[in-house]
């Protein structure tokens, strides 16, 4: 399975990575570390995305820095919690399977038919929401899309190693290189330091203001010749608590923006809408209607959408949030309390809420530490600005998502509070 990337635009992309959901209370990297050594010892890089660990190996081409093509393809289909696609880039095969946001399958294939097989074979599963293969292939209910159209801007997460030992002997070389060019580059002022110095009181005055001179010109030169430079500052560590938009007004942009998109299209029926991070979208579905008569409503009720056509009998309408204010939020108390009065608070209205602990880990070239994030998803029958005042005493609070279930009339949500 050697050759596991695959190149777009110039920039490597990682593949056949095996992904396992994160286990609470591991960080990502303590995770990989304990899954590689159960599993195959020759896994030495990791990613972290969306609560799922990728495992890659150094000898299947992957590298630290590279970023995975199964997160690439997620991020640029938003809303498509399970999905099958296979693109065609290079002569090589990218297939990526993803189910409930997990992702199950992700591997390059040289040849078409190995694809064409594997594609077939995951394509039994029921209930993709969408399916995506070269029109060639003549695959019922696929649509065809080019993958250097779907990939663009900055990645989203790298590869990085699991273990410390490389980086800290690749810090040791390049220290130990650093002192030797350092010792040679200023041998010289380095031999003037330690040699005697004539005692000045004992000299002739001309010759010790010439001795002076001789000094500084030297170590003008030293300046000039090297452009010595102090140091550019660290950057600090960010935290992602640190740009949280305000709770209320977040619930009332997802409200407003799913009842944007939710509008009625004759002949055509919505299944779902759903607010993420930075989009909103809605699903419909043909009852009688023709692709026309969408477009025309569409372009009347719903101007500025993008329109993406799954199948002659599903559309999906996706609209950009608009940016704004965040501020930085934390809630004061541990993730026990934090479990302990949701718990209480969910009890009081009859909700039965999915409340877990997991530990993000924030880092960047130099720095690193641990966030405790409580995660809560619940269903229903409260509009988001009403399901919002659950959590007005708390901090660090950040509805990731909601969603509008048209055949339930209720609505899912995601919420997540950064913990002490």
């Amino acid at each position: 399975m050697s050759g596991q990337y695959v190149h777009i635009k110039r920039k490597k992309y990682a593949a056949g990575l095996l992904w396992q959901p994160l286990v609470a209370g591991f960080t990502p990297r303590a995770y990989a570390y304990k899954l590689a050594r159960g599993i195959d010892r020759r896994l030495n890089q990791y990613i972290s995305y969306n609560g799922m660990v990728g495992l890659g190996a150094r000898v299947n081409g992957q590298r630290s820095g590279m970023p995975s093509i199964a997160v690439e393809i997620v991020e640029a289909l938003p809303g498509y919690a399970s999905m099958l696609c296979v693109f065609m880039v290079d002569n090589k095969f990218v297939l990526v399977a993803v189910r409930n946001g997990v992702i199950i399958y992700d591997l390059i294939f040289d040849s078409e038919s190995a694809a064409r097989e594997k594609y077939a074979e995951l394509a039994e599963i029921p209930d993709w929401n969408a399916l995506f293969a070269p029109a060639s292939w003549g695959m019922p209910r696929t649509v065809e899309r080019d993958l250097t159209d779907l990939i663009f801007g900055p990645s989203h997460g790298v590869l990085r190693s699991i273990s410390h030992f490389g980086a800290g002997l690749m810090s040791l070389a390049i220290f130990a290189l650093f002192v030797f060019v350092f010792l040679y580059i200023f041998r010289e002022p380095i031999n003037e330091m330690f040699s005697p110095k004539p005692q000045m009181a004992r000299q002739n005055p001309e010759l010790a203001a010439e001795y002076h001179r001789q000094i500084e010109e030297k170590n003008k030169e030293l300046d000039k010749e090297f452009n010595m430079r102090q140091p550019a500052p660290i950057e600090p560590l960010v935290m992602p608590y640190e740009s949280l938009p305000e709770p209320a007004e977040r619930a009332d942009l997802c409200y407003r923006a799913i009842g944007f998109l939710m509008q009625q299209v004759a002949g055509w029926n919505q299944t779902v809408a759903e607010c993420g991070e930075t989009h909103a979208f809605a699903t419909f579905k043909r009852s009688f209607g023709t692709l026309d008569d969408f477009y025309s409503v569409a372009a009347n009720v719903m101007p500025g959408i993008f329109v993406q056509e799954i199948n002659d009998n599903e559309i999906l309408a996706r609209a950009k949030l608009p940016e704004r204010i965040a501020v930085s939020s934390q809630d004061v108390r541990d993730p026990d309390s934090i479990v302990r009065e949701l718990t209480s608070r969910f009890q009081a209205i009859n909700l039965d809420p999915n409340i877990t602990v997991v530990v993000d880990a924030v880092s960047n070239e130099t720095q690193s530490a641990e966030v405790y994030v409580v995660e809560v998803a619940v269903e229903s029958k409260l509009i988001p600005s009403q399901f919002m005042l659950i959590f007005e005493d708390f901090g660090g609070v950040y509805m990731t998502k909601a969603a509008w279930n048209v055949a339930r009339k209720t609505w899912n949500y995601e919420v997540i509070i950064y913990a002490k």
